[in-house]
């Protein structure tokens, strides 16, 4: 599990990376075809972190907890409990590109 900082700097990173995505949003012609690949790759890289931290503190859960989480979250609006389910069970723990 992450720690307090390491998961305050994995957010900060996610910030900033969705905030050079803004700025091309808004300007694309000021960026080249790397600073856009690089943007992209951070995104990918940030999202992807968060995705595995999730997962690493979902495994630490107990089978009641995870079910009651999974429970909570298919409640929530936001995606089915099935898809939480894949999201943070099925596959690999750790994965190249986001889920979400």
């Amino acid at each position: 599990m992450l720690s307090e900082k390491e998961l305050k700097e994995m957010m900060e990173l996610e910030d900033y990376a969705h905030f050079r995505a803004e700025l091309v949003e808004i300007s694309p012609q000021s960026f080249d075809i790397y600073e856009l690949k690089e943007i992209l790759s951070d995104m990918i890289r940030s999202k992807v972190a968060m995705e595995d931290n999730m997962r690493d503190s979902f495994a630490e859960l107990s089978e009641v907890e995870q079910t009651q989480l999974l429970d909570m979250l298919g409640e929530s609006g936001y995606k089915d409990r099935d898809w939480w389910y894949r999201m943070l069970m099925d596959g690999p723990r750790h994965r190249t590109f986001p889920t979400i």
